[in-house]
């Protein structure tokens, strides 16, 4: 069998709800604080736009920033609210539609105050609403559908780790009394786009502050924890690894991806260093970048039905063709990954 053979489970067309995607390849959400005062221009629809036309079949923007005072501590991330950031994804939707490809922004809400136990009941519903108005927008300026930011120890992450969450009234407490903010957001930016709008939730069990940490401990634990977010109407689970190939718990291959469809039912997202030779992290702890390597593995995880998408975080940074690439059998056309990449708008 060919390289190009081997590689085509990727660039099967899928169709999940109402979302219907030209390939299984997905662009992710990776900040770059490229947008002056909060607002894509031209040049950030333009570094979208090549990817949609290289065979990725959606794109997930980076994260966009709700309206609320504690939601960013850094500078020109893009904001999800205003009329000019708006007026600037709008545009961003119209490019990647034109070239063929699907797109959903990131909601994110960083959790810059760093303590979830400070925020009073009445400033949780507060931002639980700006997170349905960020949907409402979403979907009224042509977006496919949305990813609520549940992971990395931002805020929805630091209401779900028993490490951060301290709150002894209703958000807090349990394993399932710590997926309620959560759930409510999910709720709310369900009543705000309607029954068929693709609603995406990003988790992860790691933490920016702990590599080894886990929500969930075991496979019932892991039940647990999903069972409410599917019932508050989540679609489809992002479910972000340092590494894919890694198993999540002993006994089973499955990765954590495998694990929530298994559980779920759900259509899920596979992400985690696929295509390069070294752990994403790096790029933080030693400003490292990464070689390119194959991902045969991969695709006989995804030929087995053990997830469904799979997102495509460094490699298609530094590289816009790089789905392309691979589909045509191109693997030594590939452009390594260097931290220079986060930088421009290739």
């Amino acid at each position: 069998m060919s390289n190009t053979e081997s590689v085509q489970a990727l660039f099967q067309p899928i169709t999940l709800g109402n979302l219907s995607l030209t390939t299984r390849v997905v662009m992710a959400p990776m900040t770059r604080s490229l947008s002056p005062n909060g607002v894509p221009g031209k040049d950030v629809a333009a570094y979208y736009r090549r990817r949609a036309e290289n065979n990725v079949g959606l794109i997930v923007t980076e994260g966009t920033v709700i309206q609320h005072a504690d939601s960013s501590n850094q500078k020109d991330v893009p904001l999800i609210y205003g009329e000019e950031a708006l007026k600037g994804w709008a545009n961003v939707v119209t490019e990647v539609h034109e070239a063929g490809g699907k797109i959903i922004p990131q909601i994110w809400h960083m959790g810059a105050r760093g303590n979830v136990n400070d925020y009073s009941e009445e400033e949780v519903i507060a931002i639980v609403n700006a997170f349905a108005q960020a949907a409402f927008e979403a979907k009224r300026i042509g977006f496919d559908g949305i990813e609520i930011h549940g992971a990395h120890g931002y805020l929805i992450d630091q209401f779900f780790w028993e490490k951060t969450n301290e709150r002894t009234d209703r958000y807090g407490g349990s394993l399932i009394a710590r997926t309620r903010f959560a759930e409510e957001v999910i709720k709310a930016c369900r009543e705000a786009v309607g029954p068929d709008f693709t609603i995406v939730l990003r988790i992860s069990q790691w933490k920016g502050t702990d590599y080894s940490a886990k929500l969930a401990r075991t496979q019932d634990e892991l039940q647990q924890f999903l069972k409410p977010l599917v019932d508050a109407g989540v679609d489809i689970f992002h479910c972000s690894t340092r590494r894919f190939w890694e198993p999540e718990f002993e006994g089973s291959e499955l990765n954590l991806a495998g694990w929530v469809k298994k559980m779920t039912g759900k259509p899920t997202i596979t992400v985690g260093s696929i295509g390069l030779d070294d752990d994403f992290m790096t790029l933080f702890t030693a400003g490292k970048g990464a070689g390119n390597t194959g991902i045969e593995g991969l695709v006989q995880k995804l030929e087995h039905n053990e997830f469904d998408l799979v997102a495509i975080g460094r490699a298609l940074l530094v590289d816009p063709a790089w789905a392309s690439k691979i589909r045509e059998g191109k693997s030594n056309d590939l452009v390594p990954f260097t931290p220079e990449a986060l930088k421009t708008l290739n």
